[in-house]
């Protein structure tokens, strides 16, 4: 016999776009920006969907909206950046994620690093690292990326995303 979950007043939601954000503003994930050279410029966004995928070879993936403005660079590039913002930087992810921001602006600093890609200052870390591949996901792609190099030597602690907003950690 199978025993029947006790769900309370609660009445589960049929899957949608809605429940799956609804779910995922409960999860407190750490917030990175992804950054690119495009043919316009340099290109980039804040990212919640950072995964270290494997060691040996150092691979990540991330997701990206092919309807994100970044996504024609990404699609075209061969490299990209990958930022690990620290508790201090939520103002620069809020300029990342915002649409039509002058993301590469005042008072955002940054650099041309190693294979042309954009380069944040004052992040906790960064990588630069070789797209290997692309996935398709629904309105997403899935990148999968192979780490070239990196500086993991920022201070601070965090920043997180949860329920909408960016956050520090908490003792």
């Amino acid at each position: 016999m199978t025993a029947t979950p006790d769900l309370g007043a609660r009445t589960p939601q049929l899957a949608s776009p809605d429940l799956l954000r609804s779910v995922f503003r409960r999860h407190a994930a750490g917030v990175a920006v992804i950054t690119a050279q495009g043919d316009a410029g340099p290109v980039g966004f804040t990212a919640t969907s950072l995964t270290s995928a494997s060691a040996e070879p150092p691979l990540l993936t991330f997701g990206i909206s092919t309807g994100a403005s970044s996504w024609p660079a990404i699609s075209a590039t061969d490299h990209i950046g990958v930022h690990i913002l620290g508790e201090h930087q939520q103002d620069l992810a809020a300029t990342f994620a915002k649409s039509g921001a002058d993301r590469f602006g005042a008072p955002t600093a940054w650099r041309t690093g190693p294979e042309g890609v954009p380069v944040l200052d004052g992040v906790l870390a960064w990588l630069v690292c070789r797209i290997i591949g692309r996935v398709p996901a629904g309105d997403h792609r899935i990148v999968l990326a192979e780490v070239v190099l990196g500086d993991p030597t920022g201070s601070g602690r965090p920043l997180l995303y949860h329920q909408g907003r960016f956050n520090g950690l908490r003792d």
